[in-house]
């Protein structure tokens, strides 16, 4: 029997529903017997059929003597679903075929051993690497208990975010554009600076071809200066979360308060702090953010070391100018051992732009 290809069939089963099964990871599974495929699974949405049971489902009693390809090792625990473990057994299937195990110290390696002791074969590792790369935010979240950071990112080859006159529009292609919205769908919040909501008016929802998630919308907004006329007051196709400091007018934020999609975190000092803000979130129940803004937005999770993603759209212009802004300015590191050193992980030509993906290596 193939392995590989039938957990690859379960990988694309997986991440067709990557970005809408948070805060649970997006899970596929392919159930085969006699070389042929009897039944398939994704987990949809949290608090429903986990993909194992899905596929056990549509196989019914011909899950019997069967092997189950999952992306992720089966749960043993209670949680919005009874164990996934239990249904396997229950359908007395022979053999557990699982990508990875789950990275979670309280669950890692608890579903293969109850497995085991059922009298189930189990092989661990099978595509590995992809099962990984797709669970990879969840997995940083659930150990480091705070959500996965994605920096996204459009500059020339100067790494200018725009001219010395804030003209921006657009220094990349319609193609990066589109792409950049896939990860708005997969993040649960998207997080900018009160500057690009004045400057822009910014939506920051998700405009696929054929539609998508759109994210919390994270606004850093320390002295309140937000207009009540602003998009991500005025939409309500999802929820806005105002970050303020102590200093913040009481007035407007009670009346920010009245609306029903809006939150606001008021913290207790007259600045934010971008680590404490983090732990705020994850209880929040937030897993990952994707950043997008500009120069200050960027430089401050940058000089914190608060990415674990970085991505980059770069077009092939160059626009100069010393007072035009650029991707990561502030004052720098003085020494380059304190520098950001990361970890080049994918490199794709879009049109005439390059996207490039890296890794912090220490979050790597």
């Amino acid at each position: 029997m193939n392995n590989e290809y039938y957990m690859e069939y379960a990988i694309v089963l997986a991440n067709m529903c990557k970005g809408q099964t948070s805060p649970n990871p997006a899970v596929g599974a392919v159930l085969v017997k006699n070389n042929q495929i009897i039944g398939i699974g994704s987990h949809l949405f949290a608090g429903t059929s986990h993909a194992e049971v899905v596929a056990i489902d549509m196989a019914k009693e011909h899950a019997a003597g069967a092997t189950l390809y999952v992306t992720l090792e089966p749960c043993s625990h209670y949680g919005k679903t009874p164990p996934c473990v239990d249904a396997i057994i229950k359908a007395k299937i022979n053999k557990v075929v699982i990508a990875t195990l789950d990275h979670n110290p309280q669950v890692r390696g608890n579903g293969v051993r109850h497995l085991l002791n059922a009298g189930i074969n189990v092989e661990v590792g099978v595509l590995e690497h992809k099962a990984f790369e797709l669970c990879r935010d969840f997995f940083y979240s659930i150990t480091h208990k705070r959500p996965y950071i994605t920096l996204k990112c459009g500059m020339s080859i100067d790494a200018k975010l725009a001219t010395h006159k804030l003209d921006s529009k657009w220094i990349t292609s319609d193609i990066s554009r589109i792409d950049a919205h896939y990860y708005r769908h997969t993040h649960d919040a998207i997080l900018t600076g009160i500057n690009s909501i004045v400057n822009d008016n910014s939506l920051l929802n998700t405009r696929l071809i054929n539609g998508g998630r759109n994210p919390i919308r994270i606004i850093l907004d320390t002295n309140l200066r937000i207009d009540f006329k602003a998009q991500v007051i005025t939409d309500h196709n999802s929820p806005t979360w105002i970050v303020c400091g102590n200093d913040a007018n009481p007035d407007k934020i009670n009346k920010l308060r009245h609306l029903s999609h809006i939150t606001i975190i008021q913290l207790k000092d007259k600045s934010i702090d971008l680590i404490l803000l983090m732990d705020i979130l994850y209880k929040r129940g937030i897993t990952s953010i994707l950043v997008e803004g500009g120069s200050k937005i960027h430089t401050s999770f940058l000089e914190t070391k608060l990415i674990n993603q970085l991505i980059i759209y770069i077009s092939p212009q160059l626009i100069g100018g010393a007072n035009a802004p650029q991707f990561f300015a502030g004052t720098g590191f003085s020494r380059l051992s304190d520098s950001i050193k990361l970890k080049l992980h994918s490199t794709t030509k879009l049109g005439d732009d390059l996207k490039l993906i890296y890794l912090y290596e220490d979050q790597a």
